[in-house]
């Protein structure tokens, strides 16, 4: 648990080398990360203290003053830089909107050495309201939860916190500035027109979107201004995530989502004992499922679903001041794909991915579904809200697909091109041995012929074929009945023919091929085939299972040579010539089922 400091990066403009930006977090919450993005994205850096949190529930009632003890420790070691401007925010509910330069631009034509943000309520003590001074136009209260100035100023007034970390900062910071002699001595003035700090509670009718060139501000309609820091005070945090949806670069007409591919876990960085459970019925093959879900790292993500040419879904973009439907500025464009990406909204339903570490953790004495009054998805949606933890719904551009080669090739395919002489073996003449398919491939084509069940009776008649006749029949199901043949030629094209190519110079392969099929022997079934030739030019013969594990016996002999390779490797494949000098045959399995993929390349 920390509370954070943060720093500008001070390379491109010595101006930026005198900021210091200040915020406290004591946990890495969903709202936590998206303060930071937003830092990130305007070369916000982050320094960092330490402690719990003892500051009180500052969502329900006063509290806060941890807040100003952390600050006034900071300060103490800047004391002396007069040219330092410091700025203080909360992090949970707030977002940048804009960078360092606009920020200590507003600041210098305030022409004031302490600002504080405002907002129209005045909190924690009403009855200090009439002692504010008047103001024309603007909001006239201060609010604690963003400041700037010069550090020498704000040292000087956090040194006089002598308070209990459970007291109230802003009543602290409220009578500081009412104080006409403090007020002057500091030179203090509040942002009353949102030029710096964008104050949500009260104000959520006068903030709208801005969209600019690749880029997405909030815009207060009343003043007429564009804030460099929004703030999600109060009741407010749910138009916060509406906006920052958007802000700043969150999702722009220009480049949609620009957050979708943030935040995911690259299997080459997982810890080898990652586990991930999955209770989803998957009804029709849908291809890189778990992988998708390994990558998802948020909290609670549910996918968009809606009636065709209805605005129906199962979320809700905003809700009404009594907790209930309420249509945000977006939802249609949202429901009709219009806009694509990553949506932090209030309500989800029917169908959802949640944690299983949160449900264990924050969430294990909470009940998610029954409070008194209140319908079971409601309830489960305001706890995840309260829990500070975001609910995203995900608008796919369109479904999902990857490249064939990280999910089917052994990651040692790319070394026989680099190391042949490790990686490819020739057990027998012109017969080539080398690593194809990773064992995932395997057992998914084997699952997925299994799956089918259209196996062939073995017989010399077969009616997938022209004529209507097999010569040399085997237990088998083709690449087409599965509807996999043009994936399948596309392999054969990007990845056996530049091995080819290589281990038989001055061959140039065209890739095609009628017969791909997947061979089931069994010792009941079909144990053995008897020799023969193929129709190709050459054939690969990948092994999909492992001998001693999933079988005894078999394996492939070729007869000129009196040749036989009876210890197939899981994934490797053989290529040898079809015609003329290989003849061979499947030698006998003895116990349990051997399943080949087979090839039979430029007929």
């Amino acid at each position: 648990t920390r509370p954070m400091a943060l720093s500008i990066s001070a390379d491109w403009m010595q101006m930026f080398e005198n900021l210091l930006v200040i915020t406290a977090a004591t946990e890495e919450t969903d709202g936590f990360n998206r303060f930071m993005r937003t830092a990130r994205e305007f070369n916000y850096t982050v320094l960092g203290l330490g402690e719990q949190w003892k500051g009180g529930d500052v969502a329900r009632t006063v509290g806060g003053g941890q807040k100003v003890r952390w600050l006034k420790a900071e300060l103490l070691k800047h004391s002396d830089n007069k040219d330092l401007v410091v700025l203080f925010v909360d992090s949970y509910d707030v977002i940048f909107a804009s960078g360092p330069e606009e920020l200590l631009s507003k600041f210098s034509r305030l022409a004031h050495r302490v600002v504080f943000s405002a907002e129209g309520f005045c909190w924690p003590d009403q009855r200090l309201a009439s002692k504010y001074p008047e103001v024309h136009s603007g909001k006239r209260f201060l609010n604690s939860g963003g400041f700037i100035g010069f550090s020498t100023d704000l040292s000087s007034m956090v040194q006089q916190w002598k308070y209990k970390d459970n007291d109230d900062d802003q009543l602290f910071y409220t009578k500081i500035y009412l104080d006409k002699k403090q007020r002057a001595k500091f030179n203090m003035t509040l942002d009353h027109r949102s030029r710096i700090f964008q104050n949500l509670n009260g104000a959520v009718e006068e903030v709208v979107l801005k969209f600019e060139r690749s880029k997405v501000r909030a815009r207060n309609v009343a003043f007429d201004t564009l804030p460099v820091i929004v703030h999600g005070n109060g009741p407010t945090k749910l138009q916060l995530n509406y906006l920052g949806n958007y802000v700043p670069s969150a999702w722009t007409f220009e480049t949609g989502c620009g957050i979708c591919d943030e935040d995911l876990l690259f299997f080459n960085e997982a810890p080898v004992d990652t586990l991930v459970y999955i209770a989803v019925f998957i009804e029709h093959a849908t291809p890189f499922m778990e992988e998708f879900l390994d990558r998802l790292t948020t909290s609670v993500i549910a996918p968009m679903l809606s009636k065709h040419g209805k605005l129906w879904s199962n979320f809700w973009g905003a809700l009404s001041p009594e907790g209930f439907y309420s249509r945000s500025e977006d939802y249609i464009e949202i429901v009709q794909a219009k806009r694509i990406g990553l949506w932090n909204v209030p309500y989800i339903t029917q169908a959802y991915l949640i944690k299983g570490s949160v449900l264990r953790s924050k969430l294990s004495q909470v009940s998610l579904y029954v409070e008194e009054g209140m319908d079971p998805d409601m309830v489960f949606c305001r706890i995840w809200s309260s829990g500070g933890i975001d609910q995203l719904q995900h608008v796919p551009s369109s479904p999902g697909h990857k490249n064939i080669n990280k999910h089917s090739q052994t990651e040692n395919y790319s070394k026989i091109f680099e190391d042949e002489n490790n990686f490819v073996e020739q057990p027998c003449p012109d017969v080539y041995w080398f690593p194809a398919f990773s064992e995932k491939m395997c057992d998914h084509l084997v699952e997925t012929m299994e799956h089918n069940g259209q196996w062939s009776g073995g017989s010399h008649k077969d009616e997938r074929l022209a004529g209507g006749y097999e010569n040399v029949p085997t237990v088998d199901i083709h690449m087409t009945q599965i509807e996999f043949e043009k994936e399948w030629l596309k392999f054969l094209k990007e990845y056996i023919a530049p091995v080819t190519e290589k281990l038989y110079p001055g061959y140039f392969p065209k890739a095609q091929a009628i017969m791909n099929f997947v061979v089931r022997y069994r010792p009941d079934e079909q144990p053995s085939l008897r020799p023969h030739h193929d129709s190709s030019t050459f054939t690969i013969n990948v092994a999909l299972n492992s001998k001693g594990s999933d079988y005894e016996g078999g394996g492939c002999r070729f007869l000129r040579y009196d040749c036989q390779v009876e210890s197939p490797r899981k994934g490797w494949s053989f290529m040898h010539p079809g015609r003329l000098t290989h003849y061979h045959e499947g030698l006998p399995t003895t116990r349990g089922t051997r399943y080949i993929m087979v090839s039979f390349v430029d007929p």
